[in-house]
């Protein structure tokens, strides 16, 4: 089955009001969603956020341009409501950028995962709990395209359409399972992490890879060279890894290339831009004319979680205790019928297990004082409740026998 949805695509002040007045005048929650052109542009703004609420229908709201306006306009009906979205993390931050926050909200993609299905994306939950079969195919256009072909407005809105279905039927799923409430706690985490109503700036060190570089010089050109393209991408709106990907980048700053051939040598260097090869070895020459004084050095980070190959390596039995751990929680996760990775996420297992067996006085493994730990870690309290227990006897259990 099918549907083929009613919506409008407002794009300018008065259709925004109208649309607000139609919402405000709808009842239950807002299903929401956000189409993004990160892959284009510079940043990762919203180019069409997409409300559906019954009793008013479905909107496509077309911001730019007219951002200000949307956020005054929007922000006295969506704010602090009820919202259904499906991968909210995906689409919050850029919400906010809008000036739009939840007052509460369902995650139907976290309510999928939470129900133990292994692929949880809309369109399968769709048709598992509505049965409706989503026509897909759109989500990687170029989403700040004017004017949006009709094909792509009508893939937008069938994202928001079946939204308040889907959530009432995962919320009953779960409460079957006896796994409600521990949704409700999800939810309301998520819905309470913070949103800077500004895109965080990302600086050079951010970018995927730099942190192999070891050597001052690598660095300094890392450095340069994402000045270099950033400025760029910030002047053309432009996305930085469309102008250079990260993999070049970092490529670049390992190899330092001193001629333009080796530079363009380079795997998935754009040399068939006119021009590039002379460009980015200048910026590599002048990074590297600077006096070394001024290179930057590799970050030291205090209590940095090791990898698996330093860990298991260099600190062996505080390894053996992260796979006790693991074990514990797997067991925990199967007699709850979700993955393992749902119920306690993994960085925060090795965040544990590396503070405690890290201490100089020894490793403690109290129940208690293992709650308490992940608590301040971020644990969920039904999460602390399935895993303290059972991560607390594996690790002692996994000490005694490293002792004796």
């Amino acid at each position: 089955m099918s549907s083929r949805p009613q919506f409008e695509l407002v794009d300018e002040p008065l259709a925004y009001r109208r649309a607000a007045d139609a919402l405000n005048a709808g009842r239950g929650p807002f299903a929401l969603d956000t189409e993004r052109a990160s892959t284009f542009r510079y940043d990762d703004r919203a180019f069409l956020v997409q409300v559906h609420r019954r009793g008013a229908g479905t909107f496509l709201i077309a911001p730019e341009g007219h951002r200000k306006e949307v956020r005054r306009i929007f922000a006295p009906v969506l704010g602090g409501a009820d919202w259904i979205l499906h991968a909210a993390g995906e689409d919050l931050p850029s919400l906010a950028e809008l000036g739009l926050y939840p007052g509460s909200l369902f995650d139907t993609e976290l309510a999928g995962r939470l129900g133990g299905f292994d692929r949880p994306n809309l369109a399968a939950m769709v048709e598992r709990f509505v049965g409706v079969t989503l026509e897909k195919g759109h989500g990687r256009e170029d989403w700040s395209t004017t004017p949006l072909p009709w094909q792509w407005q009508e893939y937008a809105a069938l994202d928001v359409l079946h939204l308040n279905e889907l959530a009432e039927a995962q919320a009953e799923y779960l409460e079957g399972r006896g796994l409600l409430a521990a949704a409700s706690q999800e939810f309301a985490h998520l819905a309470a992490l913070p949103r800077s109503t500004t895109a965080a700036r990302k600086t050079w060190r951010d970018v995927k890879g730099v942190a192999s570089l070891r050597s001052p010089a690598e660095l300094q050109v890392a450095r340069a060279l994402w000045a270099e393209r950033d400025a760029e991408g910030r002047a053309t709106d432009t996305a930085p890894n469309a102008i250079l990907p990260n993999k070049v980048l970092v490529d670049l700053a390992r190899a330092r290339p001193l001629t333009l051939a080796e530079t363009a040598r380079t795997k998935g260097f754009p040399r068939r831009r006119r021009g590039a090869a002379e460009r980015w070895s200048a910026v590599i020459r002048r990074a590297l004319d600077d006096a070394p004084s001024t290179w930057p050095s590799p970050e030291r980070r205090s209590g940095e979680v090791p990898g698996k190959s330093a860990w298991e390596r260099h600190h062996p039995e505080s390894w053996e205790a992260l796979s006790a751990a693991r074990a514990a929680v797997a067991g925990a996760a199967d007699a709850l019928g979700v993955a393992p990775e749902v119920l306690l996420q993994p960085a925060m297992l090795r965040r544990l297990v590396w503070d405690a067996t890290s201490r100089e006085a020894g490793m403690s493994w109290d129940t208690h004082a293992t709650a308490a730990a992940l608590a301040r870690l971020g644990a969920r309290p039904w999460q602390v409740e399935a895993t303290a227990v059972a991560v607390s006897g594996a690790l002692r259990r996994a000490t005694e026998e490293a002792a004796g």
